[in-house]
C-alpha cells in the first residue's frame, strides 16, 4: 500500500481494521478472538515469532487462580485452550473427586502444581489447576486465530502510537521492512507492560517485582523423586532448600512435572533487583539466570534421586517479567478491594475470588484504547495477587468485546454498556462476575451507575 499515517516518523499503512490488539500473549489472543467473535475485523501484532507470551515463551505452565472454593470462576477463551490442549494430550488437571485436604491427594497432586496455595491448612488442599505444554498453548493459539479470521503479524515490535487530539487510531511496528503502520477504530494494549498506552499518554506508575528465567529439564525419573520425597522427608527439605538457595528463590517446589514424561519445569531461579522494562537490567538478569541454572544443574545430579540424569530442554524464550508499568486509570484496583472480595457496579470479568471493574482497563487521558493483562489499573500489592495467566485472559475476553460493541455502535469505548459486555462476555462461555458469589462484598455507597 501507498498510504502514509499522518505521524512524526511516516510508517506505509499496511492494516486497516477495526480492532487493532498489541501483544499476542494470553491476554491479547483472548482480547483478538472476543472481538472477532462479535463480528469485528481484528488485526493482532506480536514482537516474537509465535503467540502465547508468558505461557508459552515464558513457559508459565499452570493455569491456576480460577476457583473460588469449588466454583471455577474464571472460563471462556481460557476453558477452550483446556479442552483443545486436553484433546492433544497436552493438558493435566486433578478430578473434582480429588479435590480436597489430605496426604494422599497431596502426593498424588502437589507436584502438578494443582493446588491451592492461598491455604492455609496443611496439607494444602488439591483443587482446579492446568499443567500443560507451551508448544501446545502455540498451536492452540494459532487455531483460534486462524478459525477467527484475525489477521496476524508476528515480527512486529511496537514502537509508538497514532495519536491525534487525545484519540489513538492505530499503531506503528518495527519490522525488517522498516517501520509499519496499522490502523483501527479501537486499540487494545496487551503488551504487559502497557508499553501503548504509556507511550499514548496514559498516567501510569512504575514498579519492580520478581524476574524468573523458567527452564525445562528432561530425563528426569520423577516417581523416584517423588518416593525419596516421601519417604525421606528430612534429607529431601535439606536439598531442596540449598538448590532454592542456590536458585536466589522459588515457591514452594522448584520444580513440578508437565504432561510430558520425564519432563520437569522449573518455574526458578527468582531474581530480585532486576527491572523488566530496562534492557540493560533484563541483559543482567539473563546472565544471572543461566549462571545459576548450570549450578543447580551440578548439585541435582550429584545429591538428588531421580535427577542423576537429568538434561536442560529448553529454557524460556521470554524472561517472566511480573510487574513494570501498571495503568493508572478510571479506577485503580486495590488491594483492599482483592482481600474483601469486592463487587463492583461495572464489574466486567474475574479472578479467583476476586472481580474487575470495567474501569480498571481504562486509560484516563487517552481515548478509543482499553488496557487488558497484568499491567492493567491496579496498585503494585493488588497487581501482585490479580496477576495469573486465567484472570488476565478474563480481562482480554472482556476488553474484546467491550472493543467489538463500540465499533458496531460507533461510539467511544468509555459509553459502551456494562451489561452489553457482560452480555457478550456469557454469548462466549465467559464468566463476567456479573453475579456476585456469597462472600463477595457489595458496597452500595462507592459504586457507579452502570
Amino acid at each position: 500500500m501507498n498510504e502514509f499515517a499522518r505521524d512524526e516518523i511516516s510508517a506505509p499503512v499496511v492494516r486497516r481494521s477495526d480492532v487493532v490488539v498489541v501483544g499476542g500473549g494470553p491476554a491479547g489472543v483472548s482480547a483478538a478472538v472476543a472481538a472477532a467473535r462479535r463480528g469485528a475485523s481484528v488485526t493482532l501484532v506480536e514482537r516474537y515469532s509465535a503467540l502465547g507470551g508468558l505461557a508459552s515463551g515464558g513457559m508459565v505452565l499452570v493455569l491456576d487462580d480460577m476457583v473460588n472454593g469449588d466454583e471455577i470462576t474464571t472460563t471462556g477463551v481460557v476453558a477452550e485452550y483446556i479442552d483443545r490442549l486436553a484433546t492433544m494430550g497436552l493438558a493435566v488437571w486433578p478430578p473434582s473427586t480429588d479435590r480436597y485436604s489430605s496426604t494422599e491427594m497431596w502426593n498424588k497432586w502437589a507436584r502438578w502444581g494443582a493446588y491451592n496455595f492461598h491455604s492455609h491448612v496443611n496439607p494444602k488442599p488439591i483443587c482446579y489447576a492446568v499443567a500443560f505444554d507451551p508448544d501446545g498453548w502455540k498451536r492452540v493459539s494459532n487455531d483460534l486465530v486462524r478459525e477467527n479470521g484475525i489477521h496476524l503479524r508476528l515480527h512486529s515490535w511496537f514502537s509508538r502510537p497514532i495519536v491525534r487530539d487525545g484519540v489513538i487510531s492505530g499503531v506503528v511496528c518495527e519490522t525488517k521492512a522498516g517501520p509499519q503502520a496499522v490502523l483501527g477504530e479501537v486499540v487494545i494494549d496487551t503488551t504487559g507492560d502497557i508499553d501503548v498506552a504509556s507511550r499514548a499518554g496514559a498516567d501510569f506508575i512504575h514498579d519492580r517485582y520478581l524476574v524468573t528465567l523458567v527452564f525445562r529439564l528432561g530425563g528426569v525419573d520423577t516417581a523416584a523423586a517423588e518416593r525419596f520425597e516421601q519417604e525421606n522427608p528430612k534429607e529431601a527439605r535439606a536439598i531442596n532448600r540449598k538448590v532454592k538457595r542456590m536458585l536466589g528463590g522459588a515457591w514452594e517446589m522448584w520444580w513440578l512435572k508437565t504432561p510430558l514424561p520425564g519432563v520437569v519445569w522449573c518455574n526458578c531461579p527468582h531474581l530480585t533487583g532486576y527491572d523488566g522494562a530496562d534492557p540493560e537490567s533484563l541483559t543482567a538478569a539473563e546472565f544471572d539466570a543461566r549462571a545459576r541454572i548450570a549450578e543447580v544443574m551440578d548439585y541435582v545430579r550429584e545429591v538428588l534421586p531421580g535427577f542423576a540424569n537429568a538434561f536442560v530442554v529448553d529454557v524460556a524464550e521470554q524472561m517472566g517479567v511480573r510487574q513494570t508499568r501498571l495503568l493508572a486509570g478510571e479506577y485503580v484496583v486495590t488491594k483492599d478491594d482483592l482481600t474483601t472480595r469486592r463487587h463492583f457496579a461495572d464489574t466486567v470479568c474475574r479472578g479467583r475470588d476476586y472481580y474487575t471493574p470495567y474501569r480498571a482497563l481504562l486509560p484516563r487521558g487517552v481515548d478509543q484504547l482499553l488496557v487488558a493483562g497484568r499491567h492493567y489499573s491496579a496498585t503494585p500489592d493488588a497487581q501482585r495477587m490479580s496477576r495469573e495467566i486465567p484472570p488476565c485472559m478474563a480481562m482480554g475476553q472482556a476488553a474484546g468485546v467491550a472493543a467489538a460493541l463500540a465499533v458496531s455502535s460507533g461510539s467511544s469505548v468509555r459509553d459502551v454498556p456494562i451489561e452489553d459486555i457482560r452480555r457478550g462476555m456469557r454469548e462466549q462461555g465467559a464468566d463476567p462476575g456479573d453475579v456476585p458469589s456469597a462472600n463477595a462484598t457489595v458496597d452500595e455507597l462507592s459504586e457507579v451507575a452502570v
